[in-house]
């Protein structure tokens, strides 16, 4: 079998999975094969159906090395640690509904007693000026060298909160306890009227309401927060 992946995940990918004979980057030169499927044509082609859905995770494994040199940048003690992925890529056609802005973001996350850590390799300008006035918000960026270093420190983390972007699939791919924040309108994989995923077992949803702001859903996230710090 031939794995075609992106370039950024095919570390993490190849220590993963076992059995893929030969792995290639996007936009490499393929070798002979006899036929080909594109990843998300998958559950057509096994005919997958909502109760077959592969629910077994962690099925992506981080570096247990990475992942100790990652625990050692981040402050000790016994404060639980947070991951934070607000937006995704500006290219993506529904980017405006998806992605929420860093301030308002970490505003149902006020006051809390956990360490934050971004898990953005890339940054918005204006998010990048809210950064730097934030001391208590840990952000790492570029030296996130690709989703292998994203999975690493992720492992390290008690919780991940984040919009619909991949950060969110690598948590859940990881099984850590991941709270995905959804507009009213969400890419079909998170289906309706649900708060969680058929996909990810430790996954939990948080959607817009019909006003399609996001006040409901902070309000709801902020007292899932209280009573998850409180359990800690």
């Amino acid at each position: 079998m031939i794995l075609e992946v992106q370039e950024a995940l095919r570390d993490l990918i190849q220590r993963s999975l076992d059995g893929v004979v030969q792995m290639a980057s996007k936009g490499d030169a393929m070798p002979p094969f006899d036929m080909h499927c594109p990843f998300l044509s998958l559950p057509l082609a096994f005919g997958t159906r909502l109760a077959t859905i592969p629910r077994k995770t962690p099925y992506l494994r981080a570096s247990s090395q990475a992942a100790a040199n990652w625990s050692a940048r981040l402050p000790p003690g016994r404060r639980p640690r947070i991951g934070l992925a607000w937006s995704g890529r500006p290219e993506h056609n529904n980017d405006q509904n998806r992605s929420i802005d860093l301030a308002s973001f970490l505003s149902p996350l006020q006051g809390i007693d956990a360490t934050l850590v971004s898990l953005q390799r890339e940054v918005r300008a204006a998010d990048a000026v809210v950064l730097q006035q934030r001391s208590d918000l840990i952000h790492f960026g570029e030296e996130l060298k690709d989703f292998s270093d994203t999975a690493a420190l992720v492992a390290n983390m008690d919780l991940v909160v984040a919009v619909d972007t991949s950060v969110a699939h690598l948590a859940g791919a990881l099984a850590k306890p991941v709270w995905l924040l959804l507009p009213f309108i969400p890419d079909w994989r998170w289906l309706l009227g649900r708060d969680d995923s058929p996909w990810y077992p430790t996954m939990r949803l948080f959607r817009q309401d019909n006003s399609r702001q996001w006040d409901s859903a902070f309000h709801r996230l902020r007292a899932a927060l209280d009573d998850f710090l409180h359990r800690q």
